[in-house]
């Protein structure tokens, strides 16, 4: 699997998913654009310790080429000027990872419209949807100037699995279900030009927010699963990464196009593992295991 020769965009790649995805594109030997809020010198709202310039330097030591830019995606001059410096200096890309979200400390549990804050849940909708069609707006045109373009939109949830789940609230809902249409509407209009555009969603992530959350490490992440025992089918960020890599790889890519996966089901049809060799496949386990009130037990599912 090589992308060597291939340019890449990151977007929302500071940490979690998009930092997963960002390495293992560096590791197949891609140049790797990575875009946040959150630099050495300023940091988003999150107020947290990843930098962009931190993913871009792991891109880097992975085998590909990191470059980190700092863009508010909301601010479309500034999407539009990440784009011609892509332009500039590759003169291509080939892949788009929309994985601009920051919306983890707005939204509110179990709550109705009435409920929920407004102006957190509005704003919420403006991070995980209008940041995705603004840059699609920007970067769409250079990704096709090629045949075999790949656009990735990344949420939470599969399309099946949100059609009929109730995502925590009416804002979270929205902004998760959006992106998978998102993927599907692209697609109708990539195809035309060789393109392909699908929505990928990671398991339950063992992300830096979620390891903290839980007062655990990746090293010890399993003593968790004595107060959260379905955590035991989560997977790291480099699972979603390798998904994506293995998407970005296959020539044979088109025959997804439109089409909501996930992490866990790729791994099964491109045989990548997750760090620790196994396979772990939440979006199966989640209906069938979690949701069905079954005792929490991840054999057959990893």
């Amino acid at each position: 699997m090589t992308l060597e020769g291939k340019v890449a965009l990151v977007a929302g790649g500071t940490r979690g998913a998009g930092r997963g995805i960002a390495v293992e594109l560096g590791a197949a030997g891609a140049t790797v654009y990575v875009t946040g809020r959150t630099t050495h010198e300023r940091q988003s709202e999150y107020a947290r310790p990843e930098t962009i310039e931190e993913t871009a330097e792991l891109v880097t030591s992975s085998g590909g080429k990191g470059i980190a830019v700092r863009v508010d995606h909301l601010v479309a001059d500034e999407v539009q000027r990440l784009v011609e410096r892509i332009r500039d200096e590759q003169g291509r890309l080939d892949v788009l990872v929309n994985d601009i979200w920051g919306g983890e400390k707005l939204f509110e549990w179990n709550k109705p419209v009435w409920e929920h804050n407004l102006q957190n849940g509005l704003r919420m909708l403006r991070l995980g949807i209008d940041t995705h069609l603004i840059t699609a707006h920007y970067a769409l045109p250079l990704l096709i100037e090629r045949p075999g373009g790949l656009l990735v939109e990344v949420t939470d949830g599969t399309a099946e699995y949100n059609a009929d789940h109730y995502r925590l609230s009416p804002f979270y809902d929205l902004a998760k279900v959006s992106v998978n249409r998102l993927a599907w509407a692209h697609a109708k209009d990539l195809a035309p030009h060789g393109a392909t555009s699908v929505c990928v969603t990671p398991g339950w992530l063992r992300s830096e927010m979620m390891l903290e959350a839980f007062g655990v490490t990746e090293e010890n992440w399993r003593d968790a699963t004595a107060r959260i025992p379905h955590f035991v089918i989560s997977e790291t960020p480099r699972f979603v990464g390798r998904a994506v890599a293995a998407l970005a790889s296959d020539p044979d890519r088109s025959r997804w196009n439109g089409q909501s996966l996930s992490s866990g089901g790729l791994a099964q049809v491109y045989g990548f593992t997750d760090l620790d060799g196994s396979r772990p496949d939440a979006w199966r386990y989640v209906p069938e295991v979690q949701d069905a009130g079954k005792h929490a037990d991840a054999t057959g599912y990893r």
